[in-house]
Parts: C-alpha cells; structure tokens; sequence
C-alpha cells in the first residue's frame, strides 16, 4: 500500500471540477429570481458537503429557505412547501446510490428546477435531472463535488442577496487543489507519528462545529468506520457537553477539529474542558495551514477540506499499520442491503 502525497493525482482529479464549477457558478446566478427555497439531498459524504452548504446559505442569504435532506426521509417526508419556486441539489458521487436516484425520480415530474453533481453524463442520477454537472472519473470526488456545489451556491447568493464575495471564491476554489497538496505535504511527519500512536485504538472520537462537522463525519465514519472497521464517531461541538462528554477519559483518543466560521468558540469550548482530563488530544486547526492561494474571507469555507486533506494522512497510514487496505469492504457493493 502506498503512502506517498500523489501530488499529480490529486490535481489532475480536480481539474475537471474546476472547469465545471465556472458553468455551475453561471447556472447559480439564472435560477436566482426564480427561487425562495433549496433542499439538498444526498447520502453520507454529499449529504455532508451539503451541511457546509445549508451552513453558509444561512449566515449569508435573508431570503432563501434551506433545507437539506437524507434521500430516504425527504421521499417519506413529501415536504408540503414544496412547490414551482423551489431548487432540488442532489449529490451522487458514484450517480448510482439508490435512494438518491430514487429521490430524484421522486421530483422528476414536479414543478421544480433539479439539478445534480457526479461523475459522468450516462449514471442514472445524471439522467434523472434537469442539469447534471459531471466532474468526470475521479479519485476526488468529494472534493470535487463541493467546489461545483459551493461554485453553484456561490453564484444563486451572489444573484439573488448581492454576496460581493463570489469573485474571491471562483479564485480561492481553483487554487484549492494546489492548497490541499500544500497541506498534505506539510503535515506528512506529523501524520507517520499520529498513525503510530493511533494504531492500537479501535474506538476514537471526532468532534467539530458548524461546517467542520462535516470533516468529522467523512473522517470518521466514511473513512475509518467505512474502511478501517474502527470504532470512530464524529460529535458535533454544540452537543458536546449533553451527554458525549461523559466518555471523555485519559486512555480514549479524541480527534479535535476547528475552523475559521462562527461557530470557532464551541470548540474552543470542548477543547478546554478535554485540555483538563486527557492528553490524548489530536489538535487540528485550519489556522494552522498556509492554504495558499485562499482569500483570506474564504478559508471558513474552505478550512472543512483543508482539515479534512491532513486528517486523510493519517487514514492512508493507518490502513498500512493494520494491513487493511481502505478498499476493502465487508459488505458495501457486496451484499443486498
């Protein structure tokens, strides 16, 4: 198993997306005046990249409605205000999860505007929507994904509420690849020796704020849960102190996130009180990293993957300490479930 930084792959991986995210970007500004309210649906990681997204439409928009959904429960649900002013996003980046093909074919036939992001135009999720944008056969999906939804919702704010800083996301999202090489080859010591004393633990916690939790989640349950069969549960800072405290203890590692957005002081929080009773601490901070390239009023929304990019060390190290290679699966694409 390799753990070399694949520099080239990581790039030439994203390319595609930054071309694809000027169209989404466009696309953004003409559903403007036509919309008052997005749901996002997708499954694990989208739905994710997705949180970041309804985080931002919050702080920054007076106008829009955001909700963001499992596919599963918006089809069960059938929300009532759904209606011809509202925008469908769905993430796939396989274009083939069930129950996000399900969700679309769910809108296809309503008065709405839909739209997705994956990978290429003959998956089923590409077929079931209005728009797709196809960041091609990649290796970064994920991060792909979010630079053509951000570029997308980026592009609606700027439209509909005035957002003056969409020129300096277009920028600091094509720098982005670049940033997380940067990051990756920046933290590759502290990685080795995070792995090495993380080896032997099969239960280990993650915790974040506002659209960090979204790098706890894909960290934790997409990649060590999913791929490594460790005990590995993402806790969201604001609930932190109701109830998940009580397992904070000097033997079990908790892997702390902050960012950059407002929510920076409900982590600070729980750092301070875990600084009180454990060592077993594993700091990572998006004011830590250079991230080149990224306008300074754009790292909040960046800092998730650039995090995440460090974090993603530690998991390709791991899969080697435990002989586990991160595509091994027990039951994903294996069984009916």
């Amino acid at each position: 198993m390799a753990t070399d930084v694949d520099r080239q792959g990581m790039l030439a991986g994203l390319e595609k997306s930054k071309k694809v995210m000027e169209d989404a970007a466009e696309f953004g500004r003409s559903i403007a005046d036509k919309v008052d309210k997005i749901y996002l649906v997708g499954c694990g990681a989208p739905n994710r990249i997705m949180l970041g997204l309804e985080y931002w439409i919050q702080y920054y928009s007076p106008s829009t409605e955001v909700r963001r959904y499992f596919p599963a429960e918006f089809m069960a649900q059938d929300p009532k205000r759904f209606d011809e002013r509202t925008f469908v996003l769905l993430g796939s980046k396989s274009g083939t999860t069930p129950e996000t093909v399900a969700a679309a074919e769910f809108v296809k036939d309503r008065p709405c505007i839909t739209a997705s992001v994956t990978q290429t135009a003959d998956l089923p999720l590409a077929k079931a929507v209005q728009t797709a944008f196809l960041m091609g056969e990649t290796d970064q999906a994920h991060t792909g994904m979010f630079m053509v939804m951000q570029a997308l919702i980026g592009g609606f704010l700027a439209a509909k509420d005035g957002w003056n800083l969409h020129p300096k996301l277009m920028r600091s999202l094509a720098a982005l690849p670049e940033a997380m090489v940067e990051t990756q080859l920046a933290t590759e010591a502290r990685a080795a020796e995070e792995a090495r004393l993380l080896k032997d633990d099969r239960n280990i916690y993650h915790v974040a704020s506002g659209p960090m939790f979204n790098t706890a989640y894909v960290i934790g349950v997409c990649i060590l849960m999913e791929m490594q069969w460790l005990h590995s549960y993402p806790i969201e800072a604001a609930e932190f102190f109701h109830g998940p405290f009580e397992i904070l203890d000097a033997n079990t590692p908790f892997i702390m996130m902050l960012g950059e957005d407002p929510s920076r002081p409900l982590m600070e929080r729980v750092l301070r009180f875990a600084k009180k009773h454990t060592e077993r601490i594993y700091v990572y901070d998006s004011r830590d990293y250079a991230m080149t390239g990224i306008d300074p009023e754009i790292r909040p929304i960046v800092a998730p993957y650039i995090v995440e990019t460090a974090l993603y060390r530690i998991c390709v190290r791991l899969a080697v300490w435990h002989n586990h290679p991160l595509s091994t699966r027990r039951y994903m694409w294996k069984s009916e479930y």
